[in-house]
């Protein structure tokens, strides 16, 4: 008979070889629905302003096409709620098969969306329901497909571990900027026509692939003990919110890393377009910046198991801080190789810095009744204040002042909140996820206090 979803591996190869299993589930749900996510932002910086809201001045246009791009990090918060309280209430893995459905299914709906010249009003609508809808899928993927990495792992190797899942988003974010930099070769009417749809219609060849991999994983056996004792929360948010201090916490820290990872991606590609870089040079600055970032996260994840969380998320956001201006000249230099180094550093290095740790630093703070809710309602707070509304600010500011300069005050300013509240945060790298159980926060070792 196969095993119940709730079994725990029984032996130490067992455990081994599911850890690996569930680290690669991690990796490849998490990077199809960042490439659902982060493909949305490249093609709308692109030609979502005149598909979609034509008519506007350029400038206007682009301002709006972002903000349906900020309507999906408004809605991820909710995703996090929505799916943090059933994966509380009834498991990691099932949580996971649905948000990864609904990603797949809102992706590929897009792009076969009508445009504005054929359905008028509708369009735009249309196509703020679905980034809503992949707002809510992203909001709960991120804290189950951490949770079931972390809650599987050993406790000395938890950084290590949970960076596969964080390593996701530039795996997703360089899939993403390939097959973007692909279809951009097209003809610029044929882009507008047709090209654009390519990349959101082949995330359901992405989809199978994640879905195959994560059907194979068994629940996480900390909430498998939890639901094997009847000791499920009833309403995780308000045990949540009872003590808000680890959630506010959470948001602030995270805040750094999003505002970096928005600005010097998404936003990126207009600002740079905008002064005169060809598509493919942003494009490829981007995806060399990935690939960099998938040597640094685990890097940095694994540092973070042996010196602890705090330092390390406390140097990549002084020097994503330190980095701003001298980033924003490089790329005002309309050098493409100094394009490149300009991304690699702010993203690839300084902004994996700060990221890749939160996965293992969020799930710490919070005891396993509450965390999934607890870890998904931080990192989506976070991702709303720090990425969701920064394109659309910054577009704006930009065409007021007619330079960059606003650009490098948003990255600074969100690094130095990251680099302000870890200081508040204490370490939580060898505390005992397992003694966190009862706790609906956070265990005695995993205090939060200022």
């Amino acid at each position: 008979m196969p095993p119940s979803p709730l079994a725990s591996p029984s032996t130490a190869s067992e455990r081994n070889r599911q850890l690996r299993r569930v680290a690669l589930s991690g990796l490849l749900g998490t990077a199809v629905e960042f490439y659902d996510f982060l493909v949305y932002g490249t093609v709308a910086a692109l030609v979502f302003g005149e598909l979609f809201f034509p008519g506007a001045d350029p400038a206007v246009g682009t301002i709006a096409a972002f903000g349906t791009f900020a309507a999906g990090y408004v809605a991820r918060p909710l995703g996090g709620v929505l799916f943090g309280h059933f994966g509380d209430r009834l498991g990691r893995k099932s949580m996971l098969l649905l948000t990864m459905g609904l990603m797949g299914a809102a992706s590929f709906l897009i792009g076969l969306l009508p445009t504005y010249d054929t359905i008028g009003v509708w369009a735009p609508v249309l196509l703020i329901i679905l980034r809503v809808v992949q707002g809510i899928a992203i909001g709960g993927e991120w804290g189950g497909a951490t949770l079931m990495v972390v809650e599987h792992a050993g406790e000395r190797r938890r950084g290590l571990w949970s960076s596969f899942t964080q390593m996701g988003a530039p795996l997703g974010s360089l899939i993403s900027a390939g097959v973007v930099a692909l279809v951009v070769m097209l003809p610029e009417d044929e882009f507008a026509a047709w090209g654009w749809r390519v990349p959101f219609l082949l995330s359901v060849v992405l989809l199978g692939v994640g879905l195959f991999v994560r059907l194979k994983v068994v629940e996480s056996p900390l909430f498998a003990e939890v639901k094997k004792e009847h000791a499920e929360s009833r309403l995780p948010i308000l045990d949540v919110l009872r003590r808000p201090r680890p959630v506010l916490l959470a948001c602030c820290v995270g805040i750094g890393a999003f505002t970096a990872q928005s600005l010097l991606t998404s936003y990126l590609i207009s600002y740079a377009t905008g002064i005169g870089y060809a598509r493919p040079q942003v494009l490829t600055a981007l995806a060399v910046s990935a690939a960099v970032a998938l040597v640094v996260l685990p890097c940095a994840s694994a540092l973070s198991d042996r010196v602890g969380r705090r330092p390390v998320v406390l140097a990549g956001a002084l020097a994503s801080a330190a980095l701003a201006f001298p980033v924003l000249a490089l790329v005002d230099s309309k050098s493409p190789g100094l394009l490149i180094l300009a991304v690699v550093l702010g993203h690839g290095v300084a902004q994996s810095m700060m990221y890749g740790p939160l996965g293992a630093l969020f799930s710490e703070m919070f005891g396993t009744r509450v965390r999934y809710t607890g870890a998904s309602l931080g990192y989506q707070g976070a991702t709303l204040i720090g990425a969701g509304f920064s394109p659309m600010i910054a577009t704006s500011l930009v065409a007021g002042s007619g330079n960059g300069t606003p650009v490098a005050l948003l990255l600074c300013g969100g690094s130095l909140i990251t680099a302000l509240t870890v200081c508040f945060v204490r370490e939580t790298n060898r505390t005992s996820l397992a003694e966190a159980r009862e706790h609906p926060t956070a265990s005695h070792a995993q205090e939060i206090s200022v």
